[in-house]
């Protein structure tokens, strides 16, 4: 199977680590922990209390508080209803999220894909088919669906910005304390999301993942998902979201972590 892009992300990004290196399985090995560049300090009320939190519990409050004040996401936390119950549309990270779950394919998975290539300068591998070069048409579905106006609204890359920093505070803090890399699972009925980079041995393999992927923390719910099961060290630095930060979202249930992409050395078995 051979790789496409040649170029696997831009030049420069916000993390201050170099878009190759963070690419690799190199880094993966020897991860450093990442920080998209202001965030913490445009919005240091937030980290403060997160500082000075003393539970898991009392760290997502909050930020949900604050989410709610600063992008008005008060009703959004509430199913999405306004004070008078009618239906209004407000572009948020947790709508994002839903429609992930839905689909990693669908316009909700482009606005992540594609602010995960803004951040972290990774280009996506696959968008409904497999991403080979700059003009091909799956290319060009990502380009217009990642900058669909119906999502661009209400300062959504600095919402996920504060979503990807208030995670690795809460994984430094209280889920992941000393420790760099966690154990995830990937369930695959094949191989056509996943390009092979090296074939290491017969049940090792560096493979190239998308740039945002879903993995889970449970081996038994990842073979739900396909007969052959990935198994992957994964940076905590990479981790976007996971499903035990916050007390409400909608991606309960499948012990799913949403996870940067790059080339990943993988241990492959069949369920």
């Amino acid at each position: 199977m051979s790789v496409g892009l040649a170029r696997r992300g831009h030049t420069t990004n916000l993390v201050g680590v170099p878009t190759g290196l963070l690419a690799s399985a190199v880094f993966n090995d020897y991860p450093v922990p990442l920080r998209i560049a202001g965030v913490r300090e445009l919005n240091h009320g937030l980290f403060d209390k997160l500082d000075a939190a003393t539970s898991a519990e009392e760290a997502a409050q909050s930020f949900v508080d604050y989410m709610g004040v600063v992008f008005g996401l008060h009703q959004e936390h509430r199913e999405g209803t306004d004070s008078a119950g009618t239906r209004r549309y407000r572009s948020s990270y947790l709508r994002l999220l839903k429609g992930w779950g839905y689909d990693t394919n669908s316009r909700e998975g482009a606005v992540l894909k594609g602010w995960v290539e803004s951040r972290f300068g990774l280009f996506p591998s696959f968008h409904k088919e497999p991403i080979l070069n700059f003009s091909s048409p799956p290319w060009i579905t990502y380009i217009e669906e990642k900058m669909s106006s119906r999502f661009h609204n209400n300062s959504i890359y600095t919402q996920l910005d504060v979503l990807y920093e208030f995670c690795q505070a809460a994984l430094a803090r209280f889920f992941q304390v000393g420790h760099k890399t966690i154990t995830l699972y990937r369930g695959v009925n094949d191989f056509v999301e996943h390009q092979l980079v090296e074939q290491v041995d017969k049940r090792t393999a560096v493979i190239r993942i998308n740039n945002l992927v879903s993995f889970s923390s449970e081996r038994d719910i990842a073979s739900q998902f396909g007969d052959y099961i990935l198994e992957a060290q994964v940076p905590v630095a990479k981790v976007v979201f996971f499903n035990s930060l916050l007390p409400r979202h909608p991606l309960k249930g499948e012990a799913e972590y949403l996870v940067i992409g790059g080339d990943y050395r993988v241990s492959v078995a069949y369920f």
